[in-house]
């Protein structure tokens, strides 16, 4: 029997990892409308909605933070450095705040192990907060309270920011320019965390994508395009690719409000992030990991049927879309891409029903 190559092997496992879990950037009707992950005619998936509200006329600057609960903050940390090139800026013993290149920061926050779910990661993403235009404190909490938020504000120095909840309650923090996302044009002082391992040379260069998962998605979308700015790639019928300004693209995904029976309510999450890296080689990125004892599970976003009538996901290789998944220390899902600013919507394109896709008339 001729022995398979890497290549070839990781061609046809595809996105299956260790213990035969798989993972998926896909949306449910990739594959088509009408059938068991996507029940609704296409017509009816992709109806639009009434906007939540008037369009404020905002727009997205940047990713102020996001904040990650985790029973370890300074381990987590230490890896994220190590792995993805992330800089420690400050560590006051309950949190890192860590810069990420001078795309955005991320707060690592010390929490009670028994605060994560059971059997799950011990980890958690529990906000976010994004920096934007025109901002004039009176009238951001006005235009804040008349779509229904209640705003709270939470101010250090020059920074200024409101906390306010979206429609599933995730906590979202809506900032002026001079907190972190101005921190970070300066090189930061604090000693760095001991690596847990010899650092890669990566650098974190983009948002491929925020993977937030509510009860509504196109109410999720429809809000934040018309609060902060966001554009949406295209509506695929369980999800739709937002685009947050130069900062990063956010997939809001869940039920389709057009389905008759609708699953129980859930708080949002923030399931898992992927990062654009910098430099992207498939063997050498799959070495790094494998060679760190990281686990390299394939994401490619497509599939294609096998010779046993199965789908099976396409060799990343020659994908448009190339990522791998692995796990932190605290168990918490983390994707890696080949995404840039330049690339961002490779993903969604990748992912877009064949039914929406349109093709040049020869």
């Amino acid at each position: 029997m001729k022995s398979l190559s890497r290549r070839n092997m990781l061609g046809a496992l595809g996105a299956t990892g260790l213990g035969g879990q798989v993972w998926a950037q896909s949306g449910g009707c990739r594959d088509g409308f009408g059938q068991p992950k996507c029940p609704l005619p296409m017509a009816q998936a992709l109806t639009p909605i009434k906007p939540v509200f008037a369009p404020t006329g905002w727009k997205t600057l940047g990713l102020e933070s996001f904040t990650i609960d985790v029973a370890d903050y300074r381990k987590e940390a230490a890896f994220y450095a190590a792995l993805l090139g992330w800089t420690l800026r400050e560590d006051d013993g309950k949190s890192a705040v860590m810069d990420i290149g001078d795309i955005g920061s991320c707060i690592f926050r010390k929490a009670p192990a028994g605060s994560f779910n059971a059997g799950g990661a011990r980890a958690a993403i529990r906000n976010f907060g994004w920096v934007i235009d025109q901002w004039d404190a009176k009238a951001v909490e006005a235009a804040l309270k008349s779509r229904g938020m209640t705003p709270v504000a939470d101010n250090k120095g020059a920074f200024q920011s409101f906390w306010v909840a979206d429609p599933d309650g995730w906590p979202l923090q809506i900032c002026n320019a001079h907190g972190l996302y101005a921190a970070r044009k300066k090189a930061a002082t604090a000693k760095p965390l001991a690596p847990p391992f010899a650092p890669t040379s990566w650098k974190t260069v983009w948002f491929d994508h925020f993977s937030y998962r509510g009860n509504n998605y196109k109410r999720s979308a429809s809000f934040y395009a018309n609060l902060l700015g966001w554009e949406g790639a295209f509506d695929e019928g369980t999800q739709v690719e937002m685009m947050a300004g130069d900062a990063g693209d956010v997939i809001c995904r869940g039920p389709n409000p057009f389905l008759a029976q609708q699953p129980p309510a859930e708080a949002a999450t923030i399931d898992h992030v992927s990062y654009g890296i910098a430099p992207w080689d498939v063997e050498k990125v799959r070495e790094a990991l494998e060679a760190r004892g990281l686990h390299a599970a394939t994401d490619t976003a497509t599939a294609h049927i096998g010779p046993d009538n199965q789908k099976v996901n396409d060799d990343i290789y020659q994908a448009a879309y190339q990522s791998y998944h692995t796990d932190t220390p605290a168990g918490f899902s983390l994707q890696i891409s080949w995404v840039t600013r330049d690339k961002r919507l490779v993903g969604a394109n990748a992912d877009k029903p064949k039914a929406l896709r349109k093709y040049p008339v020869p």
